[in-house]
């Protein structure tokens, strides 16, 4: 199965420095904070989370370029954070100012 896309808005809560891979790929690590009402089994909810992120490449060049406390549209696939660990990590191919 191929489904894996994930979008979420939030603001960016932590933005690490941009650093680059082995590859010279840029890479950058950060964290969006997401807040809304969600309806579940019929009731309305209050939800809210940090989410951690990677972008890499050109999305990382973008991602460099936002501050902290910015409001985004992020959009990607999640994946592990390492082979060692089940932490889910949003790996963004499309970010964008709300």
């Amino acid at each position: 199965m191929d489904c894996n896309r994930f979008s979420v808005c939030g603001e960016l809560a932590e933005l690490d420095d941009l650093r680059y891979t082995p590859a010279g790929l840029a890479r950058v690590a950060f964290r969006i904070r997401h807040s809304s009402m969600q309806t579940e089994a019929g009731m309305v909810r209050q939800v809210n989370c940090d989410i951690p992120a990677l972008a890499l490449g050109t999305p990382a060049l973008q991602v460099n370029q936002l501050q902290v406390g910015q409001r985004v549209k992020a959009e990607g696939f999640l994946a592990q954070r390492s082979m060692r660990t089940s932490q889910l990590v949003l790996h963004i191919d499309n970010i964008i100012l709300e």
